[in-house]
């Protein structure tokens, strides 16, 4: 009898060890469809990011329920693969045994521990989704995840009676260590199954627990679950250094193939594993403040019907090319559509938000590049912005040569002027042609002159930055810009940069080392914050009442910085300093990223409307913002809300130099903006 079994348990391990084996190895293969990309650096950064967020669950635990469950059921798997061992050893020969280690003593206790531990977590897993139900399951295969939290709960079920039942027999040196399966055996003992009388009660828990385990192998790999094989991978092999998205991949475009992605293999083997990684557990889509405004785009879905995309691409090429080079399937128009892709912000609270780390922003990034690069396709109001940026060098189409007339009577030099100053400080378009964020920058310059910072501007020298480009998806243009710069910062041996826009403080400081330009970057924010804790600037006129700070994306969620800016607020005397719903890494985008400033929004509310309404709700009759397109879009959202008697909004620089003796910021000249610039109201 013993060798029966022995026999039948290798055959159903090695049954079911060869289907998973044949269908990982079909996975990889896909993977290796997708062009070679170095994610094999920095490995000991890696492996601290691998127990960070997957051993701690770091950002599962922002959802306290959710974490709680998930961590009981992870924890619960690792602890009991010493259970699956041990019943797969004992079931090929009798006499093993994890003893030696603990296998009847501490690690016994554990198994009884988390087992209860685990089928806890099922249960709060189903409560979730058949009872709570959050929105963002309200897409997910129902019938997939009760499948798995089924087969999890057999799982466990099976361990603890096979265990019980073993305790019931008599003679387990495990039973003292066993406080749950010593519970259940005084019951079996009840119903009559003690000593030999137990033996079938065991063999059918012993069977019960090990085609279980065999099953949820067999079945994991077809399923969406496939990310408790992959999450550990895809975590490790996550971007290092700045963001994916806060510095996009260049491309090299004199021998580049393509230009962008519009089929799914043109992605590299990561972007693939990402799509496998999706738990399709909706924390993105809850974040996203397209979705949540009612855009069309979901980044969760866009990533699941990029996968899809992906298995087709495979399963409907001929078997010949299966192997080795399948039909490739169209992803834009037929997987994921065009105004998905453009009602992106590219704000990163998707992939801030995601507990296996998936890149959704450099995903639609690439589709974009394909639209505009290869196919001439994208929206008609950026294209007044994009032809500014090549023949004027800003996206606001006025002349060149207005660009340094937001300094006039403030004393500003220019690199040529001075070429030894500490600083460049790089205006930007918006603080050298927007009329209310040249009234940021004189009074950033009055502070800066108010401290002693030595600082010079490249005047008229200056040239867009090329972020709206490279976001819209013209990397030719973007390139081109950044090149320029380069040159000229290079040429006037530029070592430090400030800038009182978010998007020329990323684009500088992660984007043009891409080409060459490498500096010290710092935001006008930072700057500020270290001029008054150094006692160089001394704010003493109260401002007095609540402020509420409104954070950047490309401040706070792509570059990590969100205390400088709330501790000008805080040195502003009778300031009191209160967040708005939504703040820090769950910031709301106002609607201005991606090049979305420069597009009108046509369908669902304004994000900029939600926004203001988030902050009216606070009672807070001020806002500071620390970027020249949010400043722009409250501006427009307080002014279509009617709100103007509620809430002013203005730039940390603006209200640190109201709280100033002596700077008193005059306004510069007006500036009368083209007619094809109608930013969204």
């Amino acid at each position: 009898m013993t060798l029966v079994k022995s026999i039948a348990v290798l055959a159903v391990l090695l049954a079911a060890s060869t289907y998973f084996g044949f269908r990982a190895r079909r996975l990889y293969r896909m993977l290796r469809l997708g062009p070679n990309e170095n994610r094999f650096d920095r490995t000991p950064e890696r492996i601290r990011g691998v127990l960070s967020y997957v051993g701690l669950h770091t950002r599962m635990f922002r959802n306290l329920y959710s974490g709680i469950l998930h961590f009981f059921i992870f924890w619960g798997f690792v602890v009991l693969l010493t259970a699956i061992i041990q019943a797969f050893g004992e079931g090929i020969h009798p006499s093993f045994s994890l003893a030696v280690i603990g296998g009847t003593t501490w690690i016994a206790f554990l198994q009884d521990l988390f087992g209860v531990l685990v089928l806890l977590g099922v249960v709060m897993a189903l409560v979730n989704r058949l009872i709570i139900r959050p929105r963002q399951f309200q897409e997910s295969n129902e019938v997939d995840a009760l499948i798995i939290l089924g087969l999890i709960a057999t799982i466990m079920v099976g361990m603890l009676g096979q265990n019980a039942a073993r305790i019931a027999e008599g003679g387990d040196p495990s039973a003292a260590w066993r406080p749950v399966a010593s519970g259940i055996a005084h019951l079996l003992e009840g119903v009559g199954w003690q000593g030999t009388a137990a033996i079938p009660a065991h063999e059918a828990f012993y069977w019960i627990h090990i085609l279980a385990v065999l099953a949820f192998l067999v079945y994991i790999p077809s399923s969406k679950h496939l990310h408790i094989i992959v999450a550990i991978p895809n975590v490790f092999f996550r971007k290092l250094g700045p963001r994916a998205g806060a510095a996009l991949a260049p491309i090299d475009l004199e021998h580049a193939e393509h230009y962008g992605v519009n089929t799914v293999t043109q992605w590299s083997w990561k972007n693939l594993l990402d799509l496998y990684s999706c738990t399709e557990c909706g924390r993105c889509q809850e974040q996203c403040p397209a979705f949540l405004t009612g855009k069309p785009l979901n980044p969760k879905m866009i990533i699941v019907d990029a996968r899809e995309n992906l298995y087709k691409t495979v399963r409907d090429a001929p078997a010949e090319q299966r192997r080795d080079a399948p039909r490739p399937q169209t992803l834009i128009g037929d997987a994921i559509k065009e105004d998905e892709i453009w009602a992106c912000v590219a704000c990163g609270a998707c992939q801030q938000e995601c507990p296996v780390l998936i890149e959704h922003v450099p995903k639609i990034m690439d589709m974009r590049r394909s639209l505009v690069l290869e196919e001439s396709k994208f929206p008609k109001e950026a294209q007044g912005a994009l032809r500014s940026i090549e023949t004027q060098g800003n996206p606001y189409g006025l002349p060149r040569a207005q660009r340094t007339e937001w300094a006039r009577g403030l004393g500003v030099k220019t690199v040529d002027e001075h070429p030894d100053a500490e600083y460049l400080y790089f205006v930007g378009c918006a603080a050298s042609y927007d009329e209310a964020n040249r009234a940021v920058a004189r009074a950033f310059v009055r502070l800066l002159q108010k401290a002693g910072v030595d600082f010079a501007i490249l005047g008229r020298s200056e040239t867009c930055n090329g972020d709206p480009a490279r976001r819209i998806g013209n990397e030719y243009l973007y390139q081109t810009q950044a090149q320029q710069n380069i040159e000229t910062m290079t040429a006037a041996k530029v070592k430090k940069v400030v800038a009182t826009c978010p998007h020329c403080f990323n684009t500088i400081k992660n984007e043009f080392p891409q080409f060459g330009g490498t500096y010290e970057v710092v935001h006008h924010t930072q700057l500020l914050a270290g001029l008054i804790k150094e006692g160089r600037l001394k704010p003493s006129k109260a401002i007095d009442g609540k402020f509420t700070y409104h954070d950047s994306c490309y401040l706070g969620r792509w570059n990590d910085i969100y205390d400088p800016p709330r501790a000008v607020v805080e040195a502003i005397p009778g300031a009191e300093l209160v967040e708005i719903e939504r703040h820090h890494k769950r910031g709301f985008c106002c609607g201005a990223g991606g090049g979305r400033m420069w597009m009108e929004e046509q369908i669902g509310t304004r994000i900029n409307h939600a926004r203001v309404e988030q902050t009216l709700r606070t009672q807070a009759p001020r806002v500071a913002t620390a970027c020249p397109f949010c400043l722009t879009m409250f501006r427009d959202g307080i002014s279509a809300k009617g709100a103007e008697a509620q809430l002013q909004v203005q730039d940390l620089a603006q209200y640190l130099a109201d709280a100033m003796d002596g700077v008193s910021p005059a306004d510069g000249p007006p500036v009368q903006l083209p007619d094809h610039f109608n930013p969204p109201r």
